[in-house]
């Protein structure tokens, strides 16, 4: 199936020939699935969202989500109610959730791949069954037999959905200052008071209940985080045969109107204002930010898959316009009068541009997928890879969630620009791509946060360099593989990249010794961006080998001895040749920015330390 949305043939080969996804059949959780299996998922995934989620994008961002504020009452666009049953009926919200509770039972990494289809063709819709999935997810991990059963079937089918209930007035990224209040009940539930703001999916009729996961403090409890517990806190309570029953003291009181997102409700709740809000402990008092924690990787996971997805839809849109417009003359012909148009995919900086979000789209798909990879081993290796692959893992989830949050909102302004005038129009879809996006290097964490988490919590407080050390060993072995079949000049900038990244780890870590926090801070978002860019450089690389020998097996040929005029006709060694020209061009154009991130850092200007908030003497 041909769509404008991901490009099919490159899950695939990242899936199943890079990843080798397949492997996780050698684990029991998995052995009963094939290959298969995992193919007709893709194909069931991509066919709801071109044929349901797509055509109903732009109405949903036109229309909007709707309150009634003497109601307190939310709607979503209308439009949206059968994709959302089509989606739900599919198994696709529990698509790696345990089968005893009505989930699908796959790899996330098969999971990842398949929401980067609706993602890509429907963020906002998408959004409510990622919220969902989280929720069930924390229930799942912490909840009691009886919360499990009570909620995970309807959670997982869609009839139910989920909430992230954190931030309030004076609690964003400052999570401690939480003031929602637990009351203990006689019958050992809790009354719950407060109010949280920003709250994705908060109130809406896509379902019969919504679920909050609401992290507040126990009366008597201590200050800051270590103070805060989890509650499930539903729309309705629950009857004894599970049914929706009377509605808990939980109301909308008002919904955000924003730049993007629109088809999704950004929601204000009050809780407990007639004093009646019902809660329900999960896991352990004072233990809600550790639950938190250990949810927050896949939470962060899939905010970097959506940044993957709206610069894979914002790409192809580009791509498949650039090949429909004409303007201009070919440069070769610029001194003919006579010279026909031609479409602008012809002009070398449109190729340039398309080239640039290619590079930066495969690089997200190769690094959000490896991600989910690392995320299954994890899972059910209890040996060396299992903890290799936890370690990774703590490094590169701040880099999936803000360098491809961050790239999303660059490769959907390049597209913008490759639309030209039109861009900017509510005609066409990639505006609506780059005000969607823009929100996702917020939430889950700023990106500013997840700098400051991989530099400090990931690497200068890791004692043993364990997770920098596994990163170190990995992208050594790509070098290593790399020198059979890619050419020296693809290789070196990779390999120099390791010898930099040492160099800024050693500097920054003296700098910490010698107790200059602050200027460490300073450089937490420029050391982010260069990792970002090394991460990057090391899956292209990875493809440049793995590409090199699936094309000589195709072809026959080396890769010196191809081209597109003797390969045109033969559309897998295309595939792998474009693979190939799209990596050697992320490293020789892109990669060498890496290099001026480490020279900035290691010249350590004062004046960012020396300044502070002095340097806006001026301001209100």
């Amino acid at each position: 199936m041909s769509n404008l949305l991901v490009d099919s043939r490159d899950v695939r080969y990242v899936l199943f020939e890079m990843l080798e996804v397949d492997s996780c059949l050698q684990y029991e959780k998995f052995s009963d699935q094939d290959q298969a299996l995992y193919e007709d998922t893709l194909r069931l995934a991509e066919q709801i969202s071109v044929e349901q989620f797509y055509p109903v994008n732009s109405e949903g961002d036109r229309v909007g989500v709707h309150f009634d504020n003497k109601l307190g009452v939310v709607t979503v666009p209308a439009c949206f109610q059968q994709p959302y049953r089509a989606i739900s009926e599919a198994g696709f919200i529990g698509v790696s959730a345990d089968p005893a509770f009505g989930g699908l039972g796959l790899p996330l990494s098969v999971s990842v791949a398949c929401k980067e289809y609706f993602c890509a063709a429907n963020g906002c819709l998408t959004f409510y069954t990622l919220l969902s999935g989280s929720a069930a997810q924390l229930v799942y991990s912490f909840g009691s037999q009886e919360q499990k059963q009570t909620y995970l079937p309807k959670m997982l089918s869609g009839k139910w959905s989920g909430t992230m209930c954190l931030t309030e007035p004076n609690a964003g990224s400052d999570v401690g200052n939480v003031k929602t209040k637990a009351v203990r009940r006689e019958d050992g539930a809790y009354e719950i008071t407060g109010q949280k703001i920003f709250i994705s999916g908060g109130d809406h009729d896509l379902t019969d209940n919504i679920v909050h996961m609401v992290l507040a403090r126990i009366e008597g409890d201590p200050p800051g985080t270590r103070g805060l517990s989890l509650f499930i806190v539903p729309k309705f309570i629950s009857e004894p045969d599970g049914t929706p029953g009377r509605r808990n003291d939980v109301v909308c009181t008002g919904v955000e109107e924003k730049m993007g997102i629109h088809g999704l409700s950004t929601c204000t709740l009050a809780f407990g204002e007639n004093n009646s809000c019902v809660g329900y402990l999960l896991g352990q008092e004072r233990k809600g930010m550790r639950q938190m924690f250990k949810m927050m990787n896949e939470e962060r996971l899939f905010v970097g898959l959506q940044g993957l997805s709206c610069s894979t839809a914002a790409c192809m849109h580009a791509i498949a316009y650039a090949g429909t417009r004409l303007q201009g003359v070919h440069v070769t012909g610029m001194l003919d009068p006579n010279a026909p148009q031609v479409p602008i995919i012809e002009h070398p900086d449109v190729v340039r541009m398309l080239l640039w979000m290619k590079s930066y789209v495969e690089g997200m798909r190769m690094l959000t997928y490896f991600l989910g990879k690392n995320l299954d081993v994890e899972a059910v290796d209890q040996g060396e890879k299992g903890r290799e692959a936890k370690a990774l893992t703590e490094l590169l989830i701040p880099l999936c969630k803000a360098g491809n949050t961050d790239a999303s909102w660059l490769v959907t302004a390049e597209a913008i620009q490759v639309y030209g005038g039109y861009g900017y129009c509510r005609d066409y879809p990639v505006e609506q791509y780059a005000r969607d996006c823009k929100i996702l290097s917020i939430v889950e964490g700023t990106n500013g946060i997840q700098s400051v988490d991989l530099l400090m919590r990931k690497i200068l407080m890791d004692p043993d360099e364990r997770n920098l050390n596994v990163f170190r060993k990995l992208t050594k072995q790509t070098v290593n593989t790399a020198r059979e079949a890619v050419e020296e000049v693809y290789i070196t900038p990779v390999a120099r990249g390791l010898v930099e990244l040492d160099k800024m780890v050693g500097f920054l870590k003296a700098r910490m010794g010698q107790g200059k926090i602050a200027g460490i801070f300073a450089q937490a978002t420029p050391f982010q961006k260069a990792m970002f860019l090394l991460c990057l450089g090391w899956m292209h690389l990875w493809n440049l080998s793995l590409a090199a020998s699936q094309l000589k097996k195709t072809t026959g040929r080396a890769v010196a001895d191809c081209s597109f005029e003797n390969i045109r006709n033969d559309s897998e060694a295309c595939f792998y040749y474009n693979k190939i020209m799209t990596s050697r061009f992320f490293i020789a154009a892109e990669f060498p920015k890496f290099f001026a991130y480490v020279e900035s850092i290691l010249n350590d200007e004062p004046a960012l330390k020396a300044a502070g908030s002095d340097l806006f003497p001026d301001r209100p």
